[in-house]
């Protein structure tokens, strides 16, 4: 079984089983409130396809880049969520038929897919418990560079009433109980089954918003179609038409050699050109008609990074004053107007490189890798590593933590940057998406070396997002207390998403995203100098 479809072999008592799980009956745990992992986590232990509540994972000690050390002081505390994928999925622009052909198209559907808005909420909500200093939002907050997409994304982030549907049906896709084709999964028909999904799906719902600063970092999915293909008249009258490809055209097959980009790649394949012949071709076959929403429209890179550095610094009592308030250990907040003012500032360039400090001991640089000629994965541009130097040397003494949608270790000239890190003895760490996988490694250099952190995404299993908390360590170290969240929307809509996303036979448990014990909840060690 590649996918759930109708031919699964998966009982209806599947559906009741998981939201059993959930509710802290009499025989059951209660998940943690706060989504805090460290409290309870989600697993199988039945081996069954059922996910049950299970006991939380206390930190364990990593010690690749320094002995443990005695705490003496919390620098900052950080929440990286990253991977939403906030998607309209009545959207026509959508390529969901290419997802049958298998890697490296395995996310262009998903069983799972309308509920994106509500799972992004549930992570606001166990991020706003938190209280950190500082949120990054990591990257491909959308998935198809919509502006209704941007919107309905932004709203949740800051607070406000979401309507996440489109169109006059609010839902009118491939996952409708009429339509035949026998690949997508009908959750009012096909096990396990949730009658009336599709309309809970496009319900209005309230957001409180994060409480707390937040500042992006620029992903493929957001200025990209489908995270590969730079928006043209094509693709624009597809996304605001009344025109849709769901079906695979007779003699449509993937070309030699194109799945393995998806080891590469996990996020679509690298070549924008493999999505675009695909779609010119399909176009050519038979289409839906569907109801038209002039509110997908396609955005252009100006409009996407304006929008996300418009709302750049946006917290409850303002940048500074939320992190001031929010640690209550000593933590400093943002440099607020600054850390602001220097997105709108590189945003004007229509780019997301900036830098934001954090008190006087720690410094946050972001790196905006994506392509503007298309494709999904990571590009070092000429100047970036001049502009990072600079970075750094400015940083004084403060600690470094250096974030970016794509993995540096995937992106071309990574490598060059990696090298100019290495060389910096108050880097402690990388943090990435893209890959949605969690997963830490230690890059031990003989400037004391830092950690590769990547965190999971919202869209597939595990859907998690990460708290980091940085602190002092007695001896001149430092230390980066780190542990997953789960999202905690209220009601059933979050935790059948997280069951749908742990049977998907093309999704993130089959693929191990959840990532190893010691890629989660762990207390990283690192020497000072």
């Amino acid at each position: 079984m590649r996918r759930i479809t109708r031919r699964a072999a998966l009982g209806e008592a599947l559906a009741g089983a998981v939201l059993l799980a959930g509710c802290g009956g009499s025989s059951t745990p209660a998940a943690a409130p706060s989504g805090s992992t460290l409290e309870s986590t989600w697993g199988d232990p039945v081996g069954d396809g059922q996910l049950r509540v299970q006991s939380g994972e206390a930190l364990v000690d990593r010690t690749e880049l320094g002995e443990p050390a005695a705490r003496t002081a919390v620098l900052a505390r950080i929440a990286h969520v990253t991977d939403a994928h906030v998607l309209d999925a009545s959207s026509p622009a959508r390529v969901t038929f290419l997802d049958r052909l298998g890697p490296p198209f395995q996310s262009t559907f998903r069983p799972q897919e309308t509920l994106t808005a509500q799972v992004l909420a549930g992570a606001v909500s166990a991020i706003r418990t938190l209280r950190p200093d500082l949120v990054i939002q990591g990257g491909d907050l959308i998935d198809n560079d919509q502006h209704n997409e941007l919107d309905h994304a932004l709203t949740v982030l800051a607070g406000g009433r979401v309507h996440p549907g489109s169109g006059p049906a609010g839902y009118y896709g491939v996952q409708l109980s009429s339509d035949p084709d026998p690949f997508y999964y009908r959750p009012d028909l096909d096990a396990p089954r949730y009658p009336g999904l599709l309309r809970g799906a496009v319900r209005e719902f309230a957001c409180r918003g994060l409480g707390a600063p937040c500042y992006p970092v620029l992903g493929d999915h957001d200025v990209l179609v489908a995270g590969e293909i730079v928006p043209t008249p094509l693709t624009q009258s597809l996304a605001i038409g009344d025109r849709a490809l769901w079906e695979l055209p007779r003699g449509l097959s993937l070309p030699p050699g194109a799945r393995a980009q998806a080891a590469s790649s996990p996020d679509g394949p690298p070549d924008p050109g493999l999505v675009q012949s695909f779609l010119t071709r399909a176009l050519a076959g038979p289409t839906v008609q569907v109801p038209a929403d002039p509110a997908r429209y396609e955005m252009t890179l100006p409009e996407v990074v304006g929008a996300l550095a418009g709302a750049a610094g946006a917290g409850a009592g303002g940048v500074g004053a939320a992190g001031a308030g929010a640690a209550g250990a000593g933590a400093a907040g943002v440099a607020g107007g600054a850390g602001a003012a220097g997105v709108r500032a590189a945003a004007a360039a229509a780019r997301l490189d900036y830098t934001l400090d954090l008190g006087s001991q720690l410094r946050v640089i972001v790196l905006d890798l994506a392509r503007r000629a298309g494709g999904s994965g990571g590009l070092v541009v000429p100047g970036q590593e001049a502009w990072l130097a600079s970075a750094l040397a400015a940083a004084g003494e403060r600690w470094v933590i250096v974030v970016t949608h794509q993995p540096l270790q995937s992106s071309v000239g990574g490598d060059t940057l990696l090298a100019l890190l290495d060389r910096s003895p108050r880097v402690i760490a990388v943090l990435y998406g893209h890959i949605h996988r969690n997963e830490i490694i230690a890059r031990p250099t003989p400037a004391g070396g830092y950690w590769l952190i990547g965190t999971a995404s919202l869209i597939d299993y595990p859907q998690q997002a990460r708290a980091l908390r940085v602190v002092a360590t007695a001896g001149g170290g430092v230390a980066l207390e780190t542990w997953m969240l789960d999202h905690v929307f209220p009601g059933t809509l979050g935790l059948i998403s997280r069951q749908l996303s742990f049977i998907d036979a093309q999704g993130g448990r089959p693929a191990g995203f959840a990532g190893s014990r010691l890629d989660r909840n762990v207390r990283l060690y690192r020497r000072g100098r």
